[in-house]
């Protein structure tokens, strides 16, 4: 396995400051400031479980000059980088120099071939010399998971699973589909009811990898039609998730989507979140994957960076 986890997060936002923020005061997150490279500028960073949360303005040169807010790039934390690089290199993982670059406080990083990687902007990095909060007091226990719009999850799977060597920790088929029924009522023959065709509504296919103490969740759009399986169940919202991760791809193309945050009470934390003047899409829990309740945050409260709380049960 390459790797001990990740290093940290990539964010691009409008208004750092102002994001940064809202994470220290609303999610109640500890928060520091890293060097960006060898700029002589700052990034506000926050120790979330193993991990942490870097968020860069728009344009910033360490995030390519990005001109699109969101989850932009992950940095897996490696001992001795350029083995690591070699060994990437060797499982058909090219780095896309040959020398390491400045990273993210004292850091050096190195960028794998995002061809490679089905658009998810992935780095070897040094690790960080953070304090990392494990089990955080607040209402935030980890990042949960970092979702990825996938153009082709077994490719994904092929990169992450086999020639990273990260862990495949579950799959799921997310079906959505609406069934009618005509009644025939009669004075003298009573009710009869006719159950129609049920309609395909929508469909993803999800695999979780996990990496550190937190997964990756590949989102790949499928036609439903082809999967010949009809599950019934408490309401979800498949097309609507089917909807956002194909309008994605169509505008970006494949990558890093949206970052997930693993709570322990997410009503009580999106209450807060409303009160605190922040536009939420979900006010309330709803259904999601691997039996838990999720609710998202809009963008354009944190900047352009879409956020969703997760509270679910972990299965041993």
């Amino acid at each position: 396995m390459i790797g001990n986890g990740l290093a940290y997060v990539g964010v691009v936002v409008r208004d750092a400051p102002a994001v940064a923020e809202i994470l220290e005061r609303d999610f109640e997150l500890p928060r520091a400031q890293c060097a960006i490279g060898d700029s002589g500028r700052q990034a506000p960073v926050f120790p979330v479980g193993q991990t942490a949360l870097a968020l860069f303005e728009l344009g910033d040169p360490f995030v390519g000059g990005a001109e699109k807010t969101g989850l932009h790039h992950m940095a897996v934390s490696v001992d001795g980088l350029v083995g690591a690089m070699l060994d990437a290199t060797e499982t058909g993982l090219p780095t896309l120099s040959v020398e390491p670059e400045p990273g993210l406080d004292g850091a050096r990083r190195v960028l794998l071939d995002p061809a490679a990687t089905g658009g998810a902007i992935t780095y070897l990095s040094d690790p960080l010399p953070l304090p990392v909060a494990a089990t955080p007091d607040g209402e935030v226990e980890r990042i949960d998971h970092l979702g990825v719009a996938s153009a082709d999850n077994a490719e994904a799977v092929a990169v992450f699973a086999r020639k990273l060597g990260w862990p495949v920790e579950s799959t799921q088929t997310d079906v959505e589909i609406s069934t009618k029924t005509e009644a025939f009522t009669s004075d003298k023959y009573g009710v009869v009811y006719r159950n129609h065709q049920p309609e395909f509504i929508g469909g993803l296919r999800v695999s979780f990898i996990t990496v550190g103490d937190l997964e990756l969740e590949f989102l790949q759009n499928i036609d439903p039609r082809s999967l010949g399986i009809v599950d019934y169940g408490q309401a979800g919202s498949t097309r609507q998730d089917q909807g956002a991760i194909s309008r994605y791809i169509q505008n970006r193309g494949p990558g890093m989507h949206h970052t997930g945050f693993k709570v322990k009470d997410i009503n009580r934390l999106l209450s807060r979140l409303e009160q605190s003047g922040l536009t939420l899409i979900d006010t309330v829990g709803r259904p999601g994957g691997r039996r838990s309740q999720i609710g998202f945050i809009h963008p354009a409260s944190l900047g352009g960076w879409l956020v969703h709380l997760v509270e679910r049960d972990e299965l041993g």
